[in-house]
């Protein structure tokens, strides 16, 4: 009867240590990992940015894992394609969060996050540094979002900013209809004309008739033209713009692709000026940008361009908060962590979380010149 009382006794002990493990395996910790969790576009529309971005995060996390980790812990980031699909990225994020993960991370894209949150809105999970920057993620409404990149208004506010010391506050508006797109409009109608812009016209790039939707924004006599969609697309309408006399200042906000564009359109894209949120990626002014650069190098993954830094700078960031939770990591200690990261630089690149959920307000103009490169 003794042993039949002390067997039981073990078998409860053994029971609650189990699950103890599992509930600890549930927020993504181990003794030996981290698990997040992330879903972005390896292929289809938006791929061109979110695989950099992708590459670059991974390619820090596959650093710090080859020195130890953090604290004793390898970075283990579980990525799923979504192929720029919001019903997949909703799906995605609930196979990650029913796998178990410490955090979702690194996200791709304003309409995929909106479809994701009500997953995470009422629980402790947290989506850190999605690569979107509709002006909403920052408010009240999604407080489990913590954002590395300002959003449009502030891409909006420097681009009015920089045309009206141009003396060109005549402004038309070419924009695509897909839901990132969309998003930045409103932020580009509410901020611009709030400064000051005079908004002509807007006008929605039909992709079998660019030619008609710059004959409407030019029929205005606009003095400068901002210009919402991906590289490619945009690329179409620098060409007739230029094409039918447009010589004022072109415009695109950060999700145009910066070094894309200018690749597409080589010297065609003169005088084009495109907003970045991160630091110039091909520079050596700041010390996280040679880091990359020397990583990419040794990785074989080719010249970086903006979208693989904010990846790594996005990483860096992600386990600078790591390293200062005491003992084991758990969402609440995450979420501390992050919010403690006080004008903290990492590598250069400062970033501010504490009593705001947006880390950097850096909005900087690239210009590409007659040679077809980017400059600053």
């Amino acid at each position: 009867m003794k042993t039949i009382q002390t067997l039981g006794q073990t078998l409860i002990v053994a029971a609650l240590l189990l699950a103890g493990a599992q509930g600890h395996s549930q927020d993504g910790v181990s003794k030996t990992t981290i698990v997040l969790g992330q879903s972005l576009a390896l292929t289809g529309p938006g791929s061109a940015l979110a695989q950099p971005f992708h590459e670059g995060a991974k390619l820090y996390f596959d650093r710090l894992n080859a020195s130890g980790g953090v604290n004793g812990r390898k970075i283990d980031l579980v990525t799923l394609d979504d192929q720029g699909n919001p019903a997949n990225t909703a799906a995605n994020a609930k196979k990650l969060l029913d796998q178990g993960v410490l955090s979702l991370f690194g996200f791709y894209g304003s309409p995929q996050v909106t479809a994701a949150y009500p997953l995470i809105k009422d629980g402790d999970v947290l989506l850190f540094a999605p690569m979107s920057a509709a002006d909403e993620f920052r408010g009240g409404m999604y407080t489990n979002i913590y954002s590395l990149r300002p959003g449009y208004s502030e891409e909006a506010a420097a681009i009015t900013k920089h045309a009206a010391t141009l003396g060109t506050r005549k402004l038309a508006i070419l924009h695509a209809s897909d839901g990132e797109s969309l998003a930045a409009l409103d932020s580009a109608e509410r901020t611009m004309t709030s400064m000051g812009a005079n908004l002509l016209v807007k006008s929605a790039i039909n992709s079998g008739s660019v030619a008609n939707s710059v004959d409407k924004a030019m029929a205005a006599k606009p003095e400068s033209i901002l210009v919402i969609s991906d590289f490619s697309v945009a690329a179409n309408v620098v060409r007739e713009l230029r094409a039918k006399g447009f010589r004022g200042p072109i415009y695109g906000f950060s999700n145009t692709g910066e070094s894309l564009l200018a690749e597409q359109l080589g010297p065609a894209g003169a005088g084009v000026v495109v907003v970045r949120v991160v630091p110039k990626s091909d520079g050596s002014r700041v010390a996280v940008v040679r880091e990359l650069q020397a990583d990419a190098a040794t990785a074989k993954l080719g010249k970086p361009n903006v979208y693989m830094l904010e990846g790594y700078i996005a990483a860096r960031v992600y386990a600078e908060a790591l390293r200062r939770i005491p003992k084991d990591p758990t969402r609440a200690k995450l979420k501390k962590a992050i919010e403690g990261l006080d004008e903290v630089s990492v590598g250069g690149f400062r970033v501010h979380f504490t009593e705001d959920r947006v880390a950097s307000k850096l909005v900087e103009l690239s210009l590409i010149d007659s040679q077809g490169r980017v400059r600053e």
